[in-house]
């Protein structure tokens, strides 16, 4: 008696184990892998210059250009990704230049790769809004930026895709009601990080597989 009501608890947790396996195998047939608009395979090698940005000195180009290799390369398989900065012997003769198409072109023939990714990052000073009435005062001081990645041929100098994005993050909040004040104040490197994630996530979208509903 003891036995056979012992069995019960194993046998019932079967039953569930085997109907929540059914389950996510059903809920799972209901979805297609669809490939990435971008497929970078074929190229098999392309570089990737240091994102230029309107304020050079701030650190977030590098952070962007950081996390979108990885991205890419957490994304994509079969590509190598040679990662070039400013101060890269071929670059040096056209660091002054803001031409993208002369810069692919010279790669082209420099590092003999077949396409490069070149970006462009804009970002904001800390900009204060928010309002004040009866009920009390809300002030916030937020940064915005925007992102734009384009691959380019070495071969003609012309753009083969492009993505931009923009995001928003918030530094700091002043709350003030009933006369009992709130304060909030973040990092502002990790508020700007955060801005980078969230910019890269974007553009990078046609690097990833999406599920569609069969």
């Amino acid at each position: 008696m003891l036995k056979k009501s012992a069995n019960r608890p194993v046998r019932l947790q079967y039953a569930l184990a085997v109907c929540g396996t059914l389950a996510l195998a059903a809920c799972a047939s209901k979805y297609s892998q669809v490939p990435a608009r971008l497929d970078l395979a074929p190229y098999g090698r392309i570089a990737l210059l240091t994102f230029s940005a309107d304020q050079p000195n701030s650190g977030m180009s590098s952070l962007a250009t950081q996390r979108f290799a990885e991205a890419l390369l957490a994304s994509q398989t079969g590509v190598e990704l040679l990662e070039l900065g400013a101060a890269d012997s071929s670059l040096k003769e056209l660091s002054t230049s803001t031409d993208g198409s002369a810069l692919a072109q010279a790669l082209g023939k420099t590092r003999n790769v077949p396409a490069v990714f070149v970006g462009y990052l804009k970002v904001s000073n800390m900009k204060p809004s928010g309002h004040i009435d009866g009920s009390g005062m809300n002030v916030r001081a937020g940064v915005s930026a925007e992102l734009t990645v384009r691959l380019l041929s070495t071969s003609t100098g012309g753009t083969v895709w492009r993505s931009s994005a923009a995001a928003n993050g918030t530094v700091g909040r002043i709350n003030i009601t009933d006369r009992l004040p709130s304060f909030a104040i973040r990092d502002k490197e990790e508020a700007y990080g955060e801005v980078v994630s969230q910019l890269v996530a974007q553009v990078t979208r046609d690097l990833r597989p999406t599920w569609v509903k069969q």
